[in-house]
């Protein structure tokens, strides 16, 4: 490991493309190969499940190529994209009125790119309260003008929701590429490798997890997956990772452990706590059937895991390394 830590960082590039995207080839070959078998429906919807998990690797590594080769301020346009979407898919599928066109109009052309404009000028201390600080506060003024008191905390704070998760928890993603970390100068690329790495770990073995160990869930009206054991394994399997990764990142093995753990097991909350808003929505995913409809494409299902764990992630990392701005 020590040798890898001191390869050149085009050298490691090359490595992990190696190691990730041939791994990834080999499992989605076996898996497209599984997937003409005759199943269960419970069997099918857990294969549905690993298939979607497996997306969401793939996902990440073609996001952590493009960050790496585009640069610091193409990454943060990018990662702004996928906020949108994600953002859009959630309005879509919950229910607004007209009085919170004005308040949405705000979410998305003013406070979506301010956020953003935030994070690539590197202005951290605002980036980190400038959403759930002034945004928080604005919204419901807006949407008060918009003279529709029904139901106008519950919109109100659906807006609010779908902001934090979608812009404010995804942009945290790219400020990690920005962070001047100790000898560590140029490899911001490898932190949002390594947070996606260790969040999919988690999901997945989570999700083998429940499967196996057949426990008590914890709601059982929101997952019946979720349970604490099933929770342990996949963080404790995100922090076996997190440590394999050392070399890649500025921790020693111990802290890239812990924050492997912390990284995976925030993501965990995060996809039960989506769980929860789908059931009240009324859907199986954000995408599914409703897609044809919404033009929602299933991206939130994807992200949702990263947007919780990247901002505890990233002030964890700055706590550690005790940076101030």
């Amino acid at each position: 490991m020590g040798a890898l830590r001191n390869l050149a960082v085009t050298q490691q590039i090359g490595l992990l493309f190696v190691l990730l995207f041939g791994l990834l080839a080999i499992v989605s070959v076996v898996a497209t190969a599984r997937s003409v078998r005759e199943r269960t429906p419970p069997d099918q919807e857990r294969f549905d499940r690993f298939v979607r998990d497996l997306r969401a690797v793939w996902l990440g590594a073609v996001l952590f190529w493009i960050a790496w080769i585009a640069g610091a301020v193409v990454s943060t346009l990018l990662f702004g994209v996928l906020s949108f979407v994600a953002l859009r898919e959630f309005v879509t599928l919950t229910d607004t009125r007209r009085g919170d066109h004005r308040s949405l109009l705000l979410a998305f052309f003013a406070v979506l790119p301010l956020q953003y404009l935030i994070v690539a000028t590197e202005h951290f201390d605002l980036f980190t309260v400038f959403i759930p600080v002034y945004v928080f506060l604005a919204i419901p003024l807006v949407s008060a003008f918009g003279n529709d008191p029904t139901r106008f905390l519950e919109r109100t704070a659906k807006i609010q929701w779908g902001v934090m998760v979608c812009v404010y928890g995804m942009s945290h993603a790219p400020a990690l590429l920005l962070l001047d970390l100790p000898r560590y100068e140029g490899r911001g690329a490898f932190m949002v490798l390594y947070l996606v790495l260790v969040v999919a770990t988690a999901q997945i073995a989570q999700a083998l997890a429940g499967r196996r160990l057949r426990r008590r869930p914890v709601a059982r009206a929101i997952s019946r997956s979720f349970s604490w054991r099933a929770w342990w394994a996949g963080a404790l399997a995100a922090g076996l990772v997190g440590a394999a990764l050392y070399w890649a990142t500025p921790f020693k093995p111990i802290p890239a452990l812990v924050m492997g753990f912390i990284a995976g097991g925030a993501g965990s909350f995060g996809a039960f706590v989506m769980q929860a808003l789908k059931k009240d929505a009324g859907v199986r995913s954000w995408g599914g059937k409703l897609a044809a409809v919404t033009g929602a494409v299933g991206l939130l299902d994807r992200v949702a895991p990263l947007c919780f764990a990247a901002p505890v992630f990233f002030h964890a990392v700055r706590w550690y390394f005790n940076l101030r701005s």
